[in-house]
């Protein structure tokens, strides 16, 4: 059984130029203690998904318009699209058994608070300890995500962290109640390259130790290489390709998916070879196209790819992609 499913997710957002369908019909499910990586370009509704499952869509002006998120746990089945964001039941899951990673921690955390008083305030809401006890907990996962010194930083403000620091602690306190899953949106983004590979690596041991489920937002294919188990590719709000992260790299379906790939830097290809870019920008999602989202940017259009969206098809029993090049149609 797994531990969160999506079910035909819709988010749509009213603006004055229109309708905009951030998610639009997305579907899909995380395993307990395994890593879904989410791809795609900005705009693509990756965060929107995560927000809608922490009841963070701001209404108005988004809203779910239909689907279901459920979230399996205790034999308990529950439809989070229906659960009130400011209600009892999804402040209980919020932060205890789902918790999640932003970006930016700076804008994340508040700066008129010690990073302790941040932490406890989780501990003492959810597992209803002393603050006494609330601050030995705290110095505990502070300590758990490789902070030196917890027992000192613990009293520190978020400005006298350095970024890595921040993010770190930004994981504790989402670590802190030991949620079933764990939400990080592009975690790792704002820090430089071997901060990034300390965080990730940190990340894999905490799911291993804390056996934690990861949903991993990211744009960056290299990362999800290194974190994930599962994958989904995204673009203009809708999936388009998901697969186990091996058979995803080694035979990708989707042209989008594809020239992602190209268009990564290799260690390993000859430097005479040059990266081939996607050509165009992702279309305004007001005025999106009628038929498959990528048809405008895809070098393997067809002319039913302006007319009709393709559904996703399996290809083999684990490898999903939506494209008209695999249905026997045209």
């Amino acid at each position: 059984m797994p531990l969160l499913e999506v079910r035909n997710l819709k988010i749509y957002f009213d603006t004055e130029e229109g309708v905009v369908r951030a998610v639009d019909g997305v579907t899909f499910s995380i395993g307990p203690e395994r890593t879904l990586g989410v791809v795609g370009e900005s705009g693509c509704g990756k965060s929107v998904t995560a927000k809608a499952i922490m009841g963070l869509v701001k209404s108005p002006p988004g809203r779910i318009e239909s689907g279901e998120i459920l979230f399996y746990r205790d034999g308990r089945n529950i439809d989070m699209a229906k659960l009130n964001p400011k209600g009892e039941e999804m402040r209980r899951i919020r932060g205890n058994e789902i918790a999640m990673i932003f970006q930016e921690p700076m804008t994340s955390l508040n700066p008129v608070y010690t990073i302790g008083n941040q932490i406890m305030e989780a501990i003492i809401l959810h597992q209803h300890l002393s603050k006494k006890e609330a601050k030995e907990k705290a110095i505990e996962v502070l300590a758990s995500v490789g902070i030196p010194s917890p027992e000192q930083r613990i009293d520190e403000y978020p400005h006298q962290l350095s970024g890595g620091m921040r993010q770190r602690a930004m994981i504790a306190m989402a670590l802190s109640c030991h949620p079933s899953l764990l939400i990080a949106d592009e975690p790792t983004t704002a820090l430089d390259v071997t901060i990034q590979a300390q965080v990730q690596d940190l990340m894999n041991d905490l799911r291993t130790e804390f056996k934690t489920a990861i949903m991993f937002i990211t744009h960056d294919l290299g990362v999800i290489a290194h974190m994930a188990d599962d994958v989904i590719i995204m673009y203009l709000g809708r999936i388009v390709e998901s697969a186990p992260v091996g058979e995803l790299f080694d035979n990708p379906k989707h042209p989008y998916t594809i020239g992602l790939l190209n268009s990564i830097p290799s260690f390993t290809v000859s430097r005479a070879k040059r990266l081939v870019p996607i050509e165009g920008v992702v279309p305004d999602p007001v005025g999106a196209p009628r038929g498959c989202g990528f048809e405008p940017r895809c070098p393997q259009a067809k002319e039913i790819c302006k007319r009709q969206i393709p559904e996703l098809k399996a290809i083999t029993p684990q490898h999903i992609a939506a494209c008209w090049l695999y249905h026997n149609k045209e």
